[in-house]
């Protein structure tokens, strides 16, 4: 009620059926939506007041069914208070109360018109918020990174021995990238009898054909010429491109002012990088009314259309930043061949949980935020079905987060076939990405993917979310461990190898991703070079990384492993036992030390405090958060969600007393506070205002404290009721 108090102040209502239309919104789908689309205003707004008043009610049982078990299950725990576990009793009771779904007949999806982005190139996937248009454009044109860049500006080159990065350009860091970079083309695309340490010279090109061996002469595809001389040379492994640019005048290599230092002329490489991107309206952007969801949604029109651009300030010079072209080479059989220059871009809409108030139905409630998110994002693609810029097959890709089970996966279904019939599109032309993040989903992931069999694009694992859930559907057994000992119990490997192993089970390998979350340090990029190898070694054929660098760097790994082969060997394995995913990560006999529980409690806090405050306060739903040892961490909503149910399952079972919490979010406010105050990055942002200057009065603090001391009730442990309030309190002040 607070909520629609506060927009009905600002925000000017049209009525158009039995909907309220925020004129915001209104304008933008009228004017620049559907425009250019075969979509007329009135067979738009017809279509989707009939059909989000038959979702909407569907939308809230289901939302009403999360709540029934869980009241299940916590009577259930409660109900044994004292008592020994038993596993078994568990295990029966959460197929009574059907949490736990009997597996069907073994079956493989049926997608069609999938892109090869998609079924047949693995890679990096970034994640992007829809509402930054520069962090858009760098996204989407992140299918190309220069190596040489990602090399000099990453820690994978240590900065000894006169190697530092400095502000200007340093040789002998450059020498270490070159050499680095000539080892990579050894390993990935070797010559026969030489190595590309060796040569000085550019290579001659005649008659198609190259003047140096490789061992296997399948991997050149093509090449460009510049003024009738050689300028590139394209390669391929393990279907990723390998572009080696050249500079025949020997005075434009990147990043030196001084001409080009490597004897053979090679001006850069770029790589193949972020195969697709994630274009996120929900965990990383902070949206909380029409003005927001437009701005989001405007920034997603612009890239269907093509045109989005970004003019921005850099040392002095205006900035023209737009989308990238489709790159053109020639064959070795003289013909022309283009490549596209840019990532594939999936959108993904919200959950099934909240509503937004810029659309208010004919009982006077809020729009349900994923049928308004599907309904605009989908008529955005229309004006790609012309131009094929995006999706080569006429494809839109929707990522469906947090939903609970395969009732859920069902409601999904069927609010993309009242997309498709308002639309006008055929049957299951919107295919849907499953993000098994929330434990009814994992426990049931074949019986998700059978609902969604003909739409099914991309299933991943997340472990933040994932973990937070953990912790609240099984918040009343008792404290749960560490939290950095999370990832070491049996629930999680159990659970990171099920998605794997169901996957491929259905058929997703050549068809489907199979992903894997995201590296949350991008500045520790070398550290990511020896860990997220892991990814693909399980099995991903994509994983999430934090930036175009990143991408890049994490390329490489895909260049190492031949995902589909590895395919091949997973599954003659064992399966993951669904006993193991269901295995509870309580502390049954913790005597944690009251520096211990301290050192925990200030590091969730400070978590908590430094994403909140930003998200409250200045609408930033996603930037790199300093963590308690000031190692910038990229924070979305998912990090805030494990945090505050951590501390709430604490404070619950007795670890910790509210005074105590309390004192510590004080402490590491102030800590949050010096943090963002030297935080350069935060100087295009609103001024800054500190919490501990008074407490009493931040909303942003009193925010996070609310996360924490009524984390219990919240549903599902989930963030978004209480940031969305707060922000909208923030805003309306």
């Amino acid at each position: 009620m607070v909520k629609k108090i506060l927009m009905k102040k600002k925000e000017k209502f049209i009525k158009i059926y039995d909907l309220s239309v925020s004129k915001v919104l209104l304008d933008f789908i009228n004017k620049e939506l559907l425009p250019g689309t075969s979509i007329t205003k009135n067979q738009f707004w017809k279509g989707f007041n009939d059909a989000v008043h038959y979702l909407s009610p569907k939308n809230k049982k289901l939302i009403e069914t999360r709540e029934k078990i869980q009241k299940s299950i916590d009577t259930f725990h409660l109900d044994r208070k004292g008592k020994k576990f038993n596993f078994n009793e568990y295990k029966v009771f959460l197929k009574k109360i059907d949490y736990l779904k009997k597996s069907g007949k073994n079956f493989k999806i049926q997608t069609k018109n999938v892109d090869k982005e998609i079924s047949s190139i693995c890679g990096p996937q970034l994640v992007c918020p829809v509402s930054n248009e520069r962090f858009l454009l760098n996204a989407a044109n992140a299918r190309w990174v220069s190596l040489y860049d990602s090399l000099y500006g990453a820690n994978i080159i240590p900065e000894t021995k006169g190697a530092l990065k400095g502000k200007t350009y340093n040789p002998i860091r450059g020498n270490k990238v070159i050499t680095y970079a000539r080892n990579l083309l050894d390993k990935y695309v070797p010559l026969k009898n030489k190595s590309w340490k060796n040569l000085d010279k550019i290579p001659n090109l005649i008659n198609g054909k190259l003047n140096i061996e490789l061992k296997n002469q399948k991997q050149f595809i093509g090449y460009r010429k510049s003024k009738n001389k050689l300028s590139s040379l394209l390669f391929i492994n393990n279907n990723l491109h390998i572009d080696i640019l050249f500079d025949q005048s020997g005075n434009l290599e990147i990043n030196n002012p001084d001409g080009n230092q490597d004897p053979l002329k090679i001006h850069d490489i770029f790589l193949e990088s972020a195969i697709s991107t994630i274009c996120d309206h929900e965990d990383s952007v902070a949206a909380v009314d029409a003005d927001d969801k437009v701005l989001g949604y405007r920034n997603w029109l612009l890239l269907m259309k093509g045109s989005l651009n970004s003019k921005f300030k850099k040392n002095g010079k205006i900035i023209l930043r737009k989308l990238n072209p489709d790159r053109e080479y020639l064959s070795v059989k003289n013909k022309k061949i283009k490549l596209h220059g840019r990532s594939l871009l999936l959108n993904r809409n919200v959950g099934h949980l909240m509503t937004n108030p810029a659309i208010l139905l004919k009982d006077g409630s809020e729009c349900p935020e994923g049928i308004l998110d599907a309904f605009i994002t989908s008529s955005a693609c229309l004006h790609d079905f012309k131009r094929k810029g995006n999706s080569r097959s006429n494809s839109i890709y929707i990522v469906k987060p947090k939903m609970h089970g395969p009732e859920e996966c069902s409601f999904t279904n069927l609010i993309f076939e009242k997309v498709e019939n308002v639309l006008k599109l055929k049957r299951n032309q919107i295919l849907c990405g499953i993000m098994d993040e929330e434990r009814r989903t994992s426990v049931n992931l074949k019986e998700c993917i059978r609902i969604l069999k003909k739409r099914v694009f991309f299933i991943n694992t997340g472990f933040l979310d994932r973990t937070g859930d953990e912790i609240h559907t099984s918040m009343e057994i008792g404290p749960m461990v560490l939290k950095g000992e999370m990832k070491s119990t049996k629930w999680i490997k159990a659970y990171e190898n099920n998605n794997v192993d169901v996957g491929l089970s259905c058929g997703f390998s050549g068809k489907a991703q199979i992903g894997k979350g995201m590296w949350a340090m991008p500045d520790l990029l070398n550290e990511m070079m020896e860990q997220k190898i892991s990814h693909p070694l399980s099995g991903a054929n994509c994983a999430w990384v934090p930036s175009p660098t990143a991408a890049c760097i994490h390329a490489l790994h895909y260049h190492e492993i031949d995902v589909f082969s590895k395919h091949k060997k997973i599954k003659k394995r064992k399966p993951a036992n669904l006993d193991d995913i269901i295995t509870i990560p309580i502390e049954h006999n913790h005597n944690w030390s009251q520096d211990e529980i301290e050192k925990e409690l200030k590091n969730n806090a400070q978590g908590i405090l430094g994403y909140v405050v930003r998200w409250v306060d200045q609408s930033v739903g996603c930037s790199k958060v300093p963590d308690i040892n000031g190692i910038g961490l990229m924070e979305d909503r998912a990090t805030c969600r494990i945090s505050s149910q951590h501390i709430a399952n604490w404070l619950y079972h007795g670890v910790c007393s509210k005074k105590q919490v309390l004192e510590i979010m004080k402490k590491m406010a102030k800590v949050v506070d010096y943090q963002n105050l030297k935080d350069r990055s935060m100087k295009d942002q609103e001024p800054y205002q500190p919490m501990s200057g008074s407490f009493e009065k931040s909303i942003a603090f009193k925010a996070a404290c609310d996360l924490v001391f009524h984390g219990k009730y919240q549903p599902s442990g989930y963030t978004e009721p209480l940031l969305h309030f707060n922000r909208l309190m923030k805003k309306s002040v």
